[in-house]
């Protein structure tokens, strides 16, 4: 299954693209907001993880940015069991590319993705050291349960507070996207979406 936003193309990760998620996850401060990835993260893990079976029934997508040439690895986004049972969306998003709306952008998509296959509502959880993830899920129509609990990071070596959300009857789609169009080859990368985003 692929899918395409404005901005952003989400496929199924392949073999050939171990390099590209190795450097894109492979930040500490990014892996350890996730409950799954190890730290340190090298090209064996993402060999690893991209090796692993996806039911269908519980998509999982890397994130490219669509640019005037190939598309560049910035994240992913998914579906599967949290450890209470119910399904519940996750998402990373690539450091330098922090704040620029992919992971609501590409978070709109998987929620729409959902409805489309049927699945009940989600849920969704950040650990409470991030508040940044809190914001793109109130963005995508999640609303906090009350409820904090103990989730186990691997990266982390342990549990840590998780804050989590239930979905809400909205998919977010009057969220704000900072930046439109496409992103040109010739420029850098980076700075253009910085510019574009400001």
């Amino acid at each position: 299954m692929f899918a395409r936003t404005e901005r952003l193309l989400l496929r199924p990760g392949w073999q050939e693209d171990a390099p590209a998620l190795t450097r894109a996850i492979g930040e500490e401060a990014v892996v350890r907001n996730l409950a799954r990835a190890p730290w340190p993260y090298g090209e064996e893990e993402a060999q690893a993880f991209l090796s692993q079976p996806v039911d269908p029934s519980q998509p999982r997508f890397l994130i490219f940015a669509r640019t005037g040439g190939a598309p560049r690895l910035v994240g992913g986004c998914g579906i599967s069991p949290s450890p209470e049972g119910p399904l519940e969306m996750g998402y990373w998003i690539a450091r330098p590319y922090w704040g620029l709306g992919f992971a609501t952008e590409a978070g709109r998509q998987l929620l729409r993705i959902a409805r489309a296959m049927s699945l009940p509502k989600l849920g969704a959880g950040h650990f409470v050291d991030n508040p940044a993830s809190g914001a793109v899920l109130r963005k995508l129509g999640f609303r906090p349960t009350g409820r904090i609990a103990q989730r186990y990071s691997l990266a982390r070596g342990g549990e840590a507070a998780c804050a989590l959300f239930e979905e809400g009857d909205g998919d977010g789609s009057n969220a704000v996207i900072p930046m439109r169009g496409r992103i040109t080859i010739e420029e850098d990368f980076r700075e253009d979406i910085r510019l574009m985003a400001a």
